[in-house]
């Protein structure tokens, strides 16, 4: 029986590393095996998608798409994770229910931009909801359960598009 101190792996099942540059008689002396001059034989090469000048692969792909800079990051909320909420007691149904209400009760992680509330699952508990913005079917959904839904988003459009108006009317009185 072997004891653990002459535990070995079986002869050449290991191979050793070569090691380069130590001298003519090892074989891999001097230049290391990286041949001679140039960029690659320099450490910290990077020619990644390099084709010897011809155009890389990854230019030559069409570029698709949009991604818009100011596109608002909304945290969703289905109908059924705040009926799930309600039932388990940890969100309260009489009072209003906005960003803060969602995150103090574990339904969302945080608010981003705002809530968007989403018309998945059903929803049998009456509730006053503050939301950035909600689908036509969330909205229907929850007027449906005898609740209310306000949109911050839909008085954001209503001020801006008043702002509109007023520089408008300003422009025409002063050509007029």
């Amino acid at each position: 029986m072997t004891k653990l101190n002459e535990l070995r792996d079986n002869p050449g099942a290991v191979k050793e590393r070569m090691r380069v540059g130590r001298g003519p008689g090892s074989g891999k002396g001097k230049t290391a095996g990286r041949g001679v001059k140039g960029q690659k034989s320099r450490s910290g090469v990077s020619l990644l998608g390099f084709e010897g000048g011809q155009m890389p692969l990854y230019m030559r792909m069409p570029k698709r798409g949009f991604n818009n800079p100011f596109a608002l990051k909304l945290a969703e909320v289905n109908l059924w994770r705040l009926q799930q909420a309600i039932d388990a007691g940890k969100l309260d149904a009489k009072g209003d229910i906005d960003a803060a209400a969602l995150i103090a009760a574990g339904v969302i992680r945080r608010e981003l931009d705002g809530v968007r509330l989403l018309g998945e699952g059903e929803l049998t508990a009456k509730l006053n909801l503050k939301v950035w913005s909600a689908s036509a079917g969330a909205i229907k959904a929850v007027e449906a359960a005898g609740g209310s839904v306000a949109q911050a988003r839909i008085e954001k459009e209503a001020k801006v598009a008043a702002r509109q108006e007023k520089i408008a009317a300003a422009k025409a009185a002063r050509k007029g």
